[in-house]
């Protein structure tokens, strides 16, 4: 595996956008986990670096915070990953990944092509989130799982499809434009047309 220069200077662009991303925050009373736009810098990074330097891009901050760097909500340490939050940041990363590798075998062009984008973005940036996240939480804070399904599923998804739309709407353009080989200097990927 071998890494390129601009690929690392993006990367690293990108872990700051995620940074900047988490002092966004609306706590929404009832529960823990408070409305971010985090989700949408890993969207982002895995839709515009690619799989290797988005997973690197978010990873990076994964692992300083576990290490105890103030990057998430400015706060750092590993209680942050075991606190009720932690079972959606620790998926972060291979979010990135999966995102960056199931785009890389699209060509988002026309309608067709920005709603397989857009599915895509979806399904692994946002609901793959939840798959780690709900059942953290419900045992980080001894509660059941359809209790953590209300407290950290149900009031997020309209804000997930709206994240996600975003994410495609700015995707879709640039890696038209400029796609994340050209980004990062990654080697070419496979790419299956999809029209309209």
């Amino acid at each position: 595996m071998k890494l390129s220069l601009r690929g690392i200077v993006f990367s690293a662009l990108m872990a700051a956008i995620l940074v900047l991303f988490g002092y966004i925050s609306i706590p929404i009373g009832f529960s823990p986990v408070p409305i971010t736009l985090q989700t949408l810098a890993v969207m982002l990074a895995g839709g515009l670096l690619g799989p290797l330097y988005g997973f690197l891009s978010i990873a990076l901050v994964v692992v300083l915070t576990a290490l105890g760097f103030p990057l998430l909500h400015g706060t750092g340490g590993l209680a942050v990953l075991l606190g009720p939050t932690g079972g959606y940041v620790i998926i972060w990363p291979l979010s990135a990944l999966l995102i960056g590798l199931f785009l890389s075998k699209v060509r988002i062009q026309g309608f067709k092509g920005y709603i397989f984008a857009f599915i895509i973005i979806e399904l692994f940036g946002s609901l793959l989130n939840y798959v780690s996240g709900v059942p953290w939480l419900a045992y980080a804070y001894k509660m059941s799982l359809p209790e953590a399904m209300i407290q950290g599923f149900y009031p997020y998804i309209i804000g997930d499809l709206i994240k996600a739309v975003f994410a495609t709407i700015i995707i879709a353009p640039v890696r038209m434009v400029f796609p994340p080989q050209r980004l990062t200097g990654n080697m070419h990927s496979t790419v299956v047309k999809a029209e309209s």
